[in-house]
């Protein structure tokens, strides 16, 4: 290999590993001897807002499983901020700042809003006895969730959930518990969010505030993939878009590539589900 050609690789893999927090390398699954995912590979730029989208089966919610812990792979490797991730439990994911959400909202319905966002944040010290039963830990503990609390309020706030802070989960339209999961999410102080199906079920107006909340979040530094089958949305606000059918990732682009191309018309955009 010319000396050119280890240059150039090696400044790639410099540029992956500050770039790229997420990387999938050829991951895949089989239930029952049918491979749900096969061989699928793709990296998500910092700060981006990518788009996951397929027919329905074609494995984009699983691939989800896969990289947070909630299945396991039978192959391939899942590496978040170029630490190996593969084998690790949804709750170690989360807590290194890899959190996601579900396509079908998972509040806990006779809670209040408020009591839901509360129980998000990792390492609560009122979890451990020792700081319940010693004052010097109840202090710590009553000043951690004097924190929490103000950190919740102001959560809320920015999700336009504050007014129904006292409000039952479980009487929420599908819009609000789509804002409740992700105010609960960015309790968690995460870096990357992965959004199964944001705008399934939620109104225009609402829509509307998800997607500004997260072009919002992404400037700040925040970095999303997201399946969602609403094509405007991600159309209009994803770059880049990684198409997937029958289990593996057909073609990775922008917004004008992925459109323009027949392979993903005929899969997907135009073709049968």
């Amino acid at each position: 290999m010319s000396s050119s050609k280890v240059k150039r690789k090696l400044s790639g893999r410099k540029k992956s590993a500050k770039k790229y927090p997420l990387k999938v390398e050829k991951i895949g699954k089989k239930f029952g001897g049918i491979s749900a995912v096969n061989n699928v590979s793709f990296s998500v730029e910092k700060g981006s807002i990518t788009g996951l989208i397929g027919p329905n089966g074609a494995g984009k919610s699983t691939t989800f499983d896969l990289i947070t812990g909630v299945t396991s792979s039978d192959t391939g490797v899942v590496k978040f901020n170029g630490e190996d991730i593969t084998r690790k439990r949804p709750y170690q994911i989360a807590n290194i700042g890899l959190v996601r959400t579900f396509q079908i909202t998972r509040e806990l319905k006779e809670m209040t809003v408020m009591e839901n966002v509360m129980l998000a944040p990792k390492n609560q010290m009122g979890e451990q006895l020792s700081n319940v039963l010693l004052s010097k830990g109840r202090k710590r503990v009553e000043s951690q969730e004097e924190e929490m609390l103000e950190k919740a309020w102001e959560t809320l706030d920015i999700f336009h959930l504050d007014k129904l802070a006292n409000e039952y989960a479980g009487n929420l339209s599908g819009g609000q518990r789509k804002l409740l999961e992700m105010a609960r999410v960015m309790m968690m102080d995460p870096s990357m969010i992965l959004l199964d199906e944001p705008m399934a079920g939620v109104n225009p107006t609402l829509k509307n505030q998800i997607i500004t909340l997260i072009k919002k979040l992404s400037k700040k530094g925040y970095t999303f993939l997201l399946v969602e089958h609403d094509m405007d949305v991600v159309m209009n606000h994803c770059n880049p878009i990684i198409v997937m059918h029958n289990g593996g990732v057909i073609l990775e682009g922008t917004p004008s590539e992925i459109s323009t191309n027949e392979r993903v018309i005929d899969a997907y955009l135009g073709g049968s589900e």
